[in-house]
């Protein structure tokens, strides 16, 4: 049945403002209409055409023989060798088909004995169009490794272990979450030592901090394969490897299964954007053409990324690349992909040198590579069909509209978009605005300016911060005070008492302000010290920035344990209130000159002062709900960094007048601080009935805790009581008091 075409009002219904781009959006939906018509007619539907994997590359047969295939229309002859034929160049001869496709089964040894050895060293040895012979790791090769001591080149290896050394899954995938609270991560920087990182060390020792933490997604960078470590796993060279460093493919299932039996979803990092130029070790020339899988001449090259473009229109390449999304949901069971290098897909100019000022025509025309965005949405579209849980996220820093609206709607159909342009921001202010100057407006503005329904992942920060060159947060907080006062055993300076609370209070407002889904960098949590520099020829190869010091954290004399312990009591509140999966949050004020920001989102009232000096008594503020509301949590608890001298326990009560557009008003608790400024207090308040006020100060160590309100909670009560607090037993519905302090 031929994919319905798109009606134009659809388009105007999710966005009046496209209404002169109607017929640009129309036409690329007709493309992509053809294609995936084209695919049913062919093939059968996506489902089969996405196995070519089962299809292509180093395949075993259920009698033992193997049988290898390999497009490669441009070459004159095509044999397969290896440690299996001692390399022989003329015993294992290809036959070619009208597409192009050379094919060869070897016979079993004996019956349902391999002829070629587990792990052992295999290529394609070809006869180019010009007679040269060139040799080629198999495209579809799941299995490669280097050995630095012999050459940067990776050699092909046939991975088919003993049936007792496979990995059998034991869980199901969790279910798709409702806030998709991320945990950016790399293999091979998680750990301490002045090495490479493992997936077994991964799977033993980062899962169970990542679920403590209160993440609920893993996104992991850098597992298909790249030839230079220090590229972040952005050069890829083979596309259904998985990255050697780290162990080899049944570990990483291992990982992704372990994930999945603590509830926690997993996505590749997808580099589709682009590929490594390696010809020994990569796609580019593989068949002795410059055009096989890109495109030729300088279309097909990336000037600043010196790297190699997909001919997104060439069926084959549309094959190769749908089926290798297939290949990691399938193989791996990987949940869903963070598509890399979205901006310079879409535009013909890959956004070089451009400056989006979010005009629509800036969109559309000839701009817009309509090849690239058409296998972006066959590719959405085909991952939601085919699994209807996934989490597709796009890189895109242009602002595309339609790019996360679903493909039948005249989308591009990612579930979310990285907001791009919020880090950047919180860096210009650190790097060149003291405090008092920060424009609450303009924060705001950023932090919510996104399309309407089409959902965002917020970040204070990424990587890309933390890469060498770069500054994260902390760093640019606290520098170098980093390194000499974060004992405890040392009184606390202005510049760390400062970080700290900007640090927490950052990370907040983002995370509730900032989107529908929430990231993170692996370290960040606790304002890692340094920065991220893998080895090189430039630092001597050193290993020393290339990891994670998760040694700092858990020192118990250290204060990175408080920035450890806020993040995690923030994602574990989000999960209770589910501020993500809410309506974009009202702001009700933003007070430029008490550098006071108010909103509420979820039923919880968000209240923020970023006023460097500045504490206020009785400070009132619209609430749309009424009733009664009280301290639930405080920030200045010991766990956070404080001194207990706040401890919840204060009722507050709405006053029924409009202020601020709000229905009623409430007077927020004074509070006071030592002059010297150092002991810093911030309360999170909430009405019987889960309605919630957070008040936040610049100069306080805010945090989050457990509710301790008048809820049927008998494990709450008992914390507010432990912490100094009074329940109001029986009205508070305890099935018993709660314990004495």
């Amino acid at each position: 049945m031929p994919t319905a075409p798109l009606d134009p009002k659809t388009v105007l219904g999710v966005d009046p403002w496209l209404e002169a781009n109607v017929g640009a959006i129309v036409h690329r939906h007709d493309l992509y209409r053809k294609w995936k018509d084209t695919i049913e007619q062919n093939e059968g539907g996506y489902d089969p055409f996405t196995k070519a994997y089962l299809k292509y590359g180093l395949k075993v047969n259920p009698d033992g023989s193997v049988t290898y295939r390999e497009w490669a229309p441009n070459v004159k002859e095509a044999v397969f060798i290896g440690d299996f034929n001692d390399w022989n160049r003329m015993s294992h001869p290809m036959t070619r088909d009208q597409y192009g496709v050379w094919e060869i089964t070897i016979p079993a040894k004996e019956p349902g004995v391999c002829p070629i050895p587990h792990d052992s060293k295999v290529k394609i040895s070809m006869i180019a169009a010009s007679g040269e012979r060139i040799e080629r790791l198999p495209v579809w090769i799941k299995r490669v490794t280097q050995d630095l001591s012999v050459s940067p080149v990776y050699d092909a290896r046939f991975w088919n272990p003993p049936e007792a050394e496979r990995y059998k899954f034991k869980n199901a995938r969790p279910p798709k979450p409702r806030s998709v609270r991320i945990y950016e991560a790399h293999v091979g920087i998680s750990t301490t030592e002045y090495r490479v990182g493992t997936y077994k060390e991964f799977t033993a020792n980062m899962l169970p901090r990542i679920r403590d933490l209160g993440y609920n997604t893993i996104q992991l960078m850098a597992v298909m394969e790249h030839a230079y470590y220090a590229s972040f796993g952005y050069q890829v060279t083979s596309f259904f490897a998985a990255s050697s460093r780290y162990g080899n493919p049944e570990e990483l299932k291992e990982l992704i299964d372990t994930a999945h039996g603590m509830g926690i979803t997993v996505l590749l990092d997808m580099v589709h954007s682009h590929a490594c130029k390696n010809v020994l070790d990569g796609l580019n020339h593989f068949d002795g053409s410059d055009h096989q899988y890109f495109h030729e001449g300088s279309k097909g090259r990336h000037e600043l990324w010196d790297s190699r473009l997909f001919n997104y229109g060439h069926y084959e390449v549309l094959r190769f690349l749908m089926s290798n999304l297939r290949f990691w949901m399938d193989e791996y069971q990987f949940d869903g992909f963070r598509f890399d290098g979205v901006t310079s897909m879409m535009y013909v100019h890959h956004g070089i040198g451009t400056g989006f000022s979010g005009g629509y025509h800036e969109y559309f025309g000839d701009s817009a590579d309509l090849e690239a965005i058409v296998y972006l949405m066959l590719a959405n579209d085909a991952m939601h069909t085919l699994y209807p849980n996934s989490i597709t996220i796009a890189e895109d820093v242009s602002g595309m509209p339609l790019l996360c609206v679903s493909v039948p709607k005249g989308g591009i159909g990612f579930d979310y978009r990285l907001s791009m342009a919020i880090p950047d921001m919180w860096i210009k202010l650190l790097k060149h605005k003291p405090d008092d100057q920060w424009d609450m407006g303009d924060i705001v503005h950023t932090l919510t300016n996104r399309r309407y329904g089409e959902r965002s992942i917020a970040y204070a920060e990424s990587h890309d911060q933390a890469l060498v060159g770069d500054k994260t947060l902390a760093f640019w907080l606290m520098d170098k005070e980093m390194y000499t006062n974060m004992s405890d055993m040392t009184e606390y300076t202005p510049v760390i008492a400062r970080g700290i609370a900007l640090h927490k209070m950052i990370r907040l407002f983002v995370h509730s302000l900032g989107g529908e889904g929430y990231l993170n960098f692996e370290g960040n949590e606790f304002g890692h010290p340094e920065w991220l520099d893998f080895p090189r020829e430039g630092n001597g190869n050193s290993f020393h920035y290339a990891r994670r010091q998760w040694n700092v954290v858990d020192d118990q004399l250290l204060r990175y344990k408080y920035l450890n312990e806020f993040d995690k009591a923030m994602n574990h509140t989000e999960e209770r209130y589910g501020w993500l999966a809410a309506d974009p949050a009202y702001v009700s004020l933003k007070h430029e000159v008490d550098k006071v920001v108010v909103y509420e989102r979820a039923g919880l009232l968000f209240i923020f002062n970023f006023h460097p000096t500045n504490s206020f008594t009785d400070y009132r503020v619209g609430v749309e709900e009424p009733g009664k509301y009280s301290v639930v949590l405080s920030s200045d608890e010991k766990r956070f960094g404080g001194f207990d001298n706040v401890l919840p326990g204060g009722e507050y009560i709405t006053t029924p007048m409009e202020w601020n557009g709000r229905k009623n008003w409430l007077q927020v608790l004074s509070f006071s601080w030592e002059v010297d400024q150092l002991r810093r207090r911030s309360w999170l308040y909430i009405r019987t009935g889960a309605r919630a006020i957070l008040f936040l100060s610049q100069y306080i160590d805010f945090a989050i805790l457990a509710i301790i309100s008048t809820m049927s909670d008998k494990a709450t009560c008992a914390n507010v009581q432990a912490n100094g607090g009074s329940c109001t037993y029986p009205a508070c519905g305890c099935a018993e008091p709660p314990k004495s302090k």
